[in-house]
């Protein structure tokens, strides 16, 4: 069955760095498209970074230029490195997997993924 973990969050000061990591498993991961969204308290979840199969990368304005999605699929990983944090980027970070392994998808949408990991926590303080 198709799993995803995700790992690396924590806790940084306003302007620090993170690299989270999302495990994959359970399907060819080189074939589809994945992405990373987040959630904060009160607010719905919003798509951050997507990448799909050939390394094609597309990022949410907030986070453009400070964060960067990429791909081992040797390893069977998705990384995000976040960069120059700020606190309003304070949310719990979600890895999905697309619904379907469409070559060239880059999608922020929610409907577009359909396996979720569980999450990682990320707190900047100012």
């Amino acid at each position: 069955q198709v799993q995803l973990v995700e790992s690396g969050g924590g806790s940084v000061q306003d302007g620090g760095s993170l690299r989270l990591s999302c495990a994959a498993s359970g399907y060819t991961f080189s074939t589809y498209s994945m992405a990373w969204f987040r959630q904060a308290p009160g607010k719905e979840r919003e798509g951050v970074a997507t990448i799909d199969s050939d390394g094609i990368t597309m990022y949410a304005d907030s986070v453009k230029g400070r964060f960067t999605i990429s791909r081992d699929n040797a390893r069977n990983t998705l990384y995000l490195q976040l960069n120059s944090l700020k606190p309003e980027d304070t949310a719990k970070y979600y890895c999905a997997r697309a619904a379907s392994p469409i070559r060239g998808l880059l999608s922020l949408w929610v409907r577009s993924y359909n396996y979720w990991g569980q999450g990682t926590q990320v707190t900047v303080s100012s």
